[in-house]
């Protein structure tokens, strides 16, 4: 069992950069692929991206392909993820998520078992 905190969120103008990290709790931590998604106000929750356990294998919605960037590190049990070239549309709240197993529905948020908080990513015009 892994228990996911967010943090990095803020308040960003348009073409600015953000990195938001996920440290998870748990000895398991590296036996879990890791998910960003994100909600935006009146918005259902979307898959941003995820990564397998090891970090060898990635995947990006195309809304953010090219400009946000997933890692891991293992040994620090956890989990970035690096946002460049912001954009207004980006503004939403982020949710970092553990599952066992990176499957091909990893965009689906029901393929997730835990959950953090959110941390709140505002981009300005």
């Amino acid at each position: 069992q892994v228990q996911p905190v967010e943090s990095g969120g803020g308040l960003v103008q348009a073409g600015g950069s953000l990195r938001l990290s996920c440290a998870a709790s748990g000895r398991t931590f590296s036996s879990y692929a890791m998910g960003w998604f994100r909600q935006a106000p009146g918005k259902e929750r979307e898959f941003v991206a995820a990564i397998s356990w090891s970090g060898g294998t990635t995947y990006y919605a195309d809304s953010v392909k090219g400009r946000f960037a997933i890692s891991r590190d293992n040994a620090k049990n956890t989990v970035y993820l690096q946002m460049n070239s912001l954009k207004p549309e980006d503004t939403a709240v982020y949710y970092c998520a553990a599952a066992m197993g990176l499957s091909r529905s990893y965009y689906r948020s029901e393929e997730y078992d835990y959950w953090g908080q959110g941390t709140q990513v505002t981009v300005s015009s």
